[in-house]
């Protein structure tokens, strides 16, 4: 058994010697490169090729005229006169034509209708919510105000603003003093139109005031329609087949 560990020993002692011996040779040999390479005369590298700068241009004073007319810090040195054109003035308004005259209101179940007329010498018209008056559509009615639309807008009008103030005052004015005075002579009276008058703008038509055509009558395309109310007839002119 002694015998085989010392035998063992002297084989391992033997490489170890071995790598050592072989780590200097390495060592020896890199030394040996190092030197050769730090010794080693180096050739010199030719010159660029040499090329002169070239020759600048002569100074001129107009060569400034650039630096002058584009100082910064002083504006009367700019050759161009800024020239304000004035801003066009703004569009004016379209103008509102006159509101209609709210003549009064009923609910027969199925909604709110408001009875209006165009003028004061213009037929009276039911209106429901949605539909158009003239050149206004109504968009709501209340026992207080009414909302209407135009061009776009909104224009909400308490019921007193919209009412006929020229039938009021004629009922409240006293009745005239009789005068005597020369009977006039009766002027011939105008003729009656007949037909309907201004487009609603839902496919009805207005009636005349001097419209003297009896209920269903046709003329232009249009049927003639009298709807009974608590407050009168109210006549439009309805497009045949509607």
């Amino acid at each position: 058994m002694k015998r085989k560990l010392l035998l063992l020993n002297m084989v391992l002692a033997f490489l170890l010697a071995s790598s050592g011996w072989r780590l200097r040779q390495e060592w020896l040999s890199a030394k040996a490169r190092e030197a050769a390479e730090l010794n080693r005369a180096l050739r010199a590298a030719p010159p660029p090729p040499f090329a002169p700068l070239p020759t600048p241009a002569a100074v001129t004073p107009a060569g400034y005229a650039d630096i002058a007319e584009q100082m910064l810090f002083d504006r009367s040195r700019n050759p161009n006169v800024v020239i304000e054109v004035p801003k066009p003035d703004p569009p004016k308004p379209k103008p509102m034509p006159p509101l209609p005259l709210y003549h009064g209101q009923m609910n027969l179940g199925d909604g709110p209708v408001a009875i209006f007329s165009q003028t004061a010498n213009s037929a009276h018209e039911a209106v429901h919510p949605g539909e158009a008056i003239g050149q206004f559509k109504l968009l709501d009615v209340n026992k207080d105000e009414v909302a209407l639309e135009w061009d776009g807008n909104t224009i909400r009008k308490k019921i007193d603003e919209l009412m006929d103030r020229k039938v009021e005052q004629e009922a409240a004015a006293p009745p005239p003093v009789r005068t005597e005075a020369p009977a006039p002579v009766a002027a011939a009276p105008p003729a009656a139109a007949t037909g309907p008058g201004l487009d609603n703008g839902n496919g009805t038509r207005s009636c005349i005031s001097t419209d003297t055509s009896p209920a269903g009558a046709v003329v232009d395309g249009y049927r003639k329609v009298l709807v009974p109310t608590p407050f009168g007839n109210i006549c439009r002119w309805d497009a045949v087949g509607r």
